[in-house]
């Protein structure tokens, strides 16, 4: 019996010890050890030794436990800072690849027009302002906006006189398009919107340097060696339901452009750019300027009413390097295929270059009365009219980083002005004396 009743306490023992090494109720467990000490099982001894592990044990547990329970919190602490500066690089990674543009010039303007009759001497102060921003929404869309100031919705100006009991000067958009530049067929972008102009001019004889067209229009550029080549195409709607007879596409006044050009590296210090282009103008017709319909919008400033406009262009440039100074010449040819009088071409020729600091452009250009799209040409010459011909002189300065002192004279002679009575061979004579700040 003494010998059963050994092997029946050694049992218990070893059950008490397998289930106090695993994690129990400390009620279940005291409640347990109490049993034993009543039936005999473990000496008074043994009861107090098992008494003191166990609640060595079950402070152990509680110690885990706090433990456990600070090293979860340090983690969901440390999870959700994480989280934050995740969001936050991101934020900070899109800031990165987004650039703010802008510019403010400041204008001094003369302007000597013959065919004024009273009043010929104009005098005003300008101003420009322009910001603008510009992101890479991922590696493969880039995206642009920019607002700009003007006197009115003129395509051709974002001038704003200095006038009117310091009232509030307009803020227009100036620019918002998308341009998608897929990875898989390098430098090619197909851009929608109102976007900076695609082609590639070497004159402003066809196109202002401020309008932006509307639409859509693919660029490309093909290296080759020491040449590349470069293309561009587009689709431009100028008017909706420009004839009144419906809303349909083919109602809209609409431009097609496209161009094709090369640049040679002929040696490190010869380098020449040539192409040429055509814009087609479809449906023109209904937005000719006649004593019956109005406002005009293609056949202005200059244009015969009623003139209709597919224009050929050509332009060249070459880039001379290893002298004392810097030396381009460049010039553009412009043929208006669709003329309704012989007064069809247009051309420029020019030079510029850099000496001691100064920038110099010179450059003369003779524009017949059709050659080109009086709504569209160069405003600043000959008060923005065709049927001109003459001299442009700038000099510019950076006088500091970004800060830009400039002059520019117009020397034009005009055979249609905008004034009540038209001069054969008027003067136009402009000055204008410009102070820049770009950011």
């Amino acid at each position: 019996m003494r010998l059963a009743s050994t092997k029946t306490a050694a049992a218990l023992c070893g059950g008490l010890l397998l289930a106090i090494s695993v994690p129990a109720s400390a009620a279940v467990d005291a409640k347990l050890l109490d049993m034993l000490k009543a039936n005999g099982s473990i000496t008074n001894a043994q009861y107090s030794g098992l008494q003191a592990e166990l609640a060595r044990d079950q402070k152990d547990q509680q110690i885990a436990r706090q433990a456990q329970q600070e090293t979860n919190e340090q983690i969901a602490a440390t999870a959700k800072k994480t989280n934050e500066l995740s969001t936050f690089d991101q934020k900070l990674a899109w800031a990165a690849k987004t650039q703010f543009k802008g510019d403010v010039r400041f204008r001094q303007e003369n302007v000597h027009n013959d065919g004024v009759s009273n009043n010929k001497d104009q005098d005003r102060q300008r101003i420009r302002a322009r910001l603008g921003a510009f992101s890479e929404i991922n590696p493969q869309v880039d995206t642009g906006i920019r607002i700009a100031t003007g006197s009115s919705d003129d395509a051709r100006s974002t001038n704003q006189d200095l006038n009117n009991y310091f009232d509030k000067k307009q803020i227009w958009l100036d620019l918002g398009y998308v341009d998608y530049h897929p990875d898989a067929i390098k430098n090619l972008h197909v851009i929608g919107g109102k976007m900076l102009q695609p082609w590639v001019s070497m004159g402003d004889i066809i196109w202002d340097s401020d309008i932006n067209p509307e639409g859509l229009a693919l660029t490309y550029k093909y290296p080759l060696g020491n040449t590349e080549l470069f293309g561009s195409a587009g689709h431009y709607t100028l008017k909706d339901n420009v004839d009144g007879e419906g809303v349909q596409f083919k109602h809209d006044l609409r431009l097609y452009a496209g161009q094709l050009g090369a640049r040679f590296a002929i040696t490190d210090n010869l380098k020449m750019t040539v192409g040429g282009s055509l814009y087609n103008y479809d449906n023109d017709e209904d937005s000719a300027c006649t004593a019956s319909t109005s406002p005009c919008a293609l056949a202005v400033n200059g244009n015969t009413p009623g003139e209709q406009f597919r224009l050929w262009e050509g332009f060249s440039q070459i880039d001379i390097g290893g002298l004392p100074m810097p030396l381009s010449l460049y010039g553009q040819y412009v043929h208006n295929a669709e003329a309704s009088n012989d007064k069809d071409t247009g051309w420029l020729a020019g030079v510029k270059t850099k000496v001691y600091g100064f920038g110099l452009d010179y450059n003369y250009r003779d524009v017949q009365q059709n050659a080109v799209v009086g709504a569209f040409t160069d405003s600043d010459f000959a008060n923005g009219f065709t049927g001109s011909r003459g001299s442009k002189l700038k000099v510019s300065y950076e006088l500091d980083k970004n800060f830009t002192l400039g002059a520019t004279y117009f020397m034009a002679n005009s055979d249609y002005t905008n004034a009540s009575v038209n001069l054969k061979d008027s003067d136009i004579n402009t000055l204008q004396l410009d102070a820049e700040a770009k950011f």
